[in-house]
């Protein structure tokens, strides 16, 4: 009854109110950014225009201004915010009770939790190739602030199940040999879609394929040790 009433009172409205704007503000938003990464993917920074991508988004001009600030503001969140933050996922395989295939396992399904959005996906790694071709500044930013970091973690947790006292070349090179391994999915996603389309086609299929990265990193990391002539550590949580 005390629910009821607080709904049917002025206040209850202005509630109820105040979370339908914020729920209809996001959703604008969200709008705005999934319409403006399409046109950018497609035509580039410099040849998309503001008023381009709020007659496409069915918007007004002006709420470009409010939720972003201007048209490089809208193209970093564009650039940034979908895929998130690589070095977010540190967590999930830096720390240093986790044994090697747990690392591996947190590394790889970080890597590729953003191929379940579909199109999304695929939109991003086409933008983030314009702007390696059409620079803005922005993928600098994220190589330093972002990719270097998420790296320097991965070169750590190599080192430790290696065993080595120094992270040299040889490390450097491996970490960057497994994070070809998901990216290359981002890269070739048109291929695999026309060659063995099932591959990924869900959420479960993308799953399967991050424990398979896991294992072909796995044996990348046991030719690494031989060549070293060292034993992998693969210590086991308990």
């Amino acid at each position: 009854m005390k629910t009821a009433l607080l709904a049917a009172s002025p206040a209850g409205n202005r509630s109820q109110d105040t979370r339908k704007q914020r729920s209809d503000g996001a959703e604008a938003r969200a709008h705005l950014l999934l319409t403006a990464l399409r046109l950018f993917a497609e035509k580039g920074f410099s040849k998309t225009s503001t008023r381009d991508i709020a007659q496409a988004a069915g918007a007004n001009v002006a709420a470009i201004s409010y939720y972003f600030g201007d048209k490089a503001g809208l193209y970093r969140s564009v650039f940034t915010e979908p895929l998130g933050v690589p070095c977010d996922d540190i967590s999930r395989y830096q720390p240093a009770h986790l044994s090697l295939r747990e690392a591996l396992e947190g590394f790889i399904a970080g890597f590729l939790e953003p191929l379940k959005q579909g199109d999304m996906a695929q939109q991003i790694t086409r933008l983030h190739f314009r702007e390696m071709l059409e620079p803005t500044g922005l993928w600098a930013e994220q190589i330093n602030n972002n990719i270097k970091p998420a790296h320097v973690a991965l070169t750590e947790v190599l080192g430790r199940h290696l065993r080595v006292t120094k992270i040299d070349d040889d490390v450097h090179r491996l970490a960057f040999s497994i994070a070809a391994l998901a990216m290359q999915m981002f890269i070739s996603r048109d291929v695999i879609e026309n060659v063995r389309p099932q591959l990924i086609a869900t959420p479960k299929a993308i799953d399967l394929w991050a424990i398979r990265l896991a294992d072909f990193a796995e044996a990348m990391i046991a030719v690494e040790a031989a060549r070293r002539r060292l034993p992998v550590d693969k210590k086991k949580t308990s």
